[in-house]
């Protein structure tokens, strides 16, 4: 996924213009970058693997015809990096082709790279050699490839280049005669381009024509952003799944290990006692008329936050087919999105032609804040703790804000699962549960204050808490728990959350599942199996069972029923436990035998 950009002649266009275009599509990622520069003799393509704003420095963009380039976060090879140069013809790619290794076999092309954006040059040559037109390149990658692709192609022997998109990730603008792209808008806005419009059926321009093509690869970066997920038999021993003779509510399936549970005596828990029902939506009409003023004739009308999981995938199946809103899509990548996550979220928005806006933080250094938080946890373990590890994604609430600013679309429908309760998380830190809140985003200050209080506490045990992170996490809190929130509404206080209804849908998008569990519940959160690791090991449960327990009180699962599946998906995920630790620079070994020797919360 990247953000592109480029201008046409660049000869004639202002050198900030290129300067302003290349910082806007920094939002979409800065691992690596790429530039095309025509020249008098040829085409000069750079590749490297630091931010776009470096390699423009070192490159002379002053006397060219033609000049376009990318900002990428890696989701696909490392080594490899755009510009895609094969066969005579130049790709940038923002997206992600999800069956790239299918169509390989059916080229008469060899593949030659990891990165899956090559399949479109190779698509587009082979097309050529056959005979094919210009206008039916388009055509026949977009019939081949699944998944967003919003592209831009060069073939400087036949001195042309075409831009097209299957979801609108991809704009043109003029100024002043200079033709101008980018993936956003707003970027077109801020230079000042005019008559700016979405690029879906394909535009062909002209650019100077050469045979020359040279490529410069440039490299620096010592860290590997894609670590190769080797898997090892002996490390898989290391991960412990007991089975402890826990007290369960007669009713649902909570522990006694629960953080302030009570038990009547008929075996039922207070957290059944206290239950109200979360499940029980309001009148679809009272949406709709909701969103009426924001309703527009032309463009889109909704930002969707999405994360790539199954609750706001099926949320924007209903904001697109129910509702009938025109959306589009937000996604903030701090690093923990899973390679699945963000290939669901180029089928979605694939398959519906909605635009995605992807903001990816400074990806190296998220790691950085959380190998320094893992490694003062492990100094000093405490469940109440383990959310620091995941404190760096709280910035999706702040760049809301900015999607909002930067299209000038105010509404934003959140896809928030409403059994998705995880009092325990906050209850190991001593706050006890609020049975009032009867939704999951529901949350006062007094309570946040109480929770920050009790949380600098606990860090004051290892103070290896305090480093570089600290400001990261507490100004993430702030956007999330006490920045008034305005013109947003939840989907599923209006639609019944159903999770057979919601997997039978996403299988009619080919919705991607994990390979090492049966769940599809955080599937996209690289977090997820490390933590629940944790709570499993030392308190015998974990956030599955919270919500088998909330899916019982709501009438959709029997206790039996829950009881077979927590036993199931509660096991140790290896492979996700692994990447986690290879991604943020922990070793195996080590950081296991230390969960594994932390005293249990139950008798063995």
């Amino acid at each position: 996924m990247c953000g592109i950009f480029g201008v046409l002649p660049q000869s004639a266009g202002k050198p900030t213009d290129l300067r302003t275009l290349s910082y806007h599509a920094e939002q979409r990622g800065q691992d690596s970058s790429g530039l095309v520069v025509s020249r008098t003799d040829g085409y000069d393509v750079q590749r490297a693997d630091f931010p776009i704003r470096r390699l423009l420095k070192k490159t002379d963009t002053s006397k060219t015809g033609f000049v376009m380039g990318h900002s990428r976060l890696i989701t696909n090879g490392l080594s490899d990096n755009q510009p895609v140069v094969r066969d005579g013809v130049v790709v940038i790619h923002n997206g992600i082709i999800v069956n790239h290794e299918d169509i390989w076999p059916t080229l008469e092309k060899k593949r030659t790279l990891q990165v899956d954006s090559e399949v479109i040059a190779a698509i587009a040559a082979e097309h050529i050699e056959k005979g094919g037109d210009l206008e039916g390149i388009a055509d026949s990658v977009l019939e081949k490839c699944t998944g967003v692709i919003a592209c831009a192609m060069a073939i400087p022997r036949l001195g042309k280049l075409i831009l097209f998109s299957n979801n609108g990730s991809l704009y043109k603008g003029t100024k002043e005669g200079v033709l101008e792209f980018a993936s956003e808008s707003y970027a077109l806005d801020q230079v000042g381009c005019k008559d700016v419009e979405q690029v879906y059926d394909p535009v062909i321009l002209d650019i100077p024509q050469h045979e020359s093509l040279s490529v410069v690869d440039h490299a620096s970066r010592s860290e590997n952003l894609i670590p190769e997920l080797v898997l090892s038999s002996n490390e898989e021993e290391l991960l412990e799944y007991p089975q402890p003779e826990l007290r369960r509510c007669t009713r649902c399936v909570l522990p006694e290990t629960m953080p302030f549970i009570r038990f009547d005596e008929e075996g039922v828990c207070n957290y059944c006692h206290n239950y109200k029902s979360r499940n029980n939506p309001k009148p679809k009409e009272e949406l709709f008329e909701l969103v009426k003023p924001y309703r527009r004739s032309k463009g889109n009308d909704c930002i969707v936050p999405f994360s790539g999981g199954r609750d706001s995938c099926y949320g924007l199946h209903l904001i697109y087919h129910e509702l009938k809103m025109k959306p589009v899509t937000y996604t903030y990548d701090w690093g923990m999105v899973t390679d699945l996550g963000r290939r669901n979220i180029s089928r979605m928005c694939a398959e519906l032609g909605v635009e995605n806006i992807i903001v990816a933080a400074d990806i190296s250094k998220k790691r950085r804040n959380i190998n320094k938080n893992l490694k003062a946890w492990l100094k000093s373990p405490h469940l109440g703790m383990i959310s620091i590890l995941t404190a760096g994604d709280k910035h999706f609430f702040r760049h809301v804000e900015t999607i909002k600013r930067q299209t000038g679309i105010n509404l934003n429908l959140w896809g928030v699962n409403p059994l998705e309760v995880t009092h325990f998380k906050a209850g190991f830190l001593g706050v006890p549960p609020d049975f009032e809140e009867d939704r999951v985003y529901i949350s006062s200050s007094r309570k946040q204050l109480r929770y920050q209080k009790l949380r600098f506490k606990a860090m004051m045990e290892s103070p290896g808490y305090f480093n570089s992170s600290v400001w990261d996490t507490v100004s993430g809190e702030y956007y999330r728990s006490f920045l008034k929130k305005v013109d947003y509404f939840h989907i599923f206080d209006y639609w019944r959350w159903d999770e057979k209804i919601v997997e039978d849908t996403l299988d009619t998008y080919d919705w991607e599942r994990a390979p090492d569990t049966n769940t599809t519940w955080r599937i996209g959160d690289g977090t997820a199996a490390f933590y629940n690791y944790i709570y499993y090991l030392v308190a015998g449960f974990t956030e599955h069972d919270t919500f088998r327990s909330n899916q019982i009180r709501e009438g959709q699962m029997t206790r039996e029923k829950a009881l077979e599946l927590v036993k199931d998906e509660n096991r140790p995920r290896y492979p996700n436990i692994k990447w986690y630790l290879d991604a943020v620079g922990m070793d195996f070994e080590s950081t296991i035998r230390t969960v594994n020797s932390i005293p249990r919360l139950y008798e063995s």
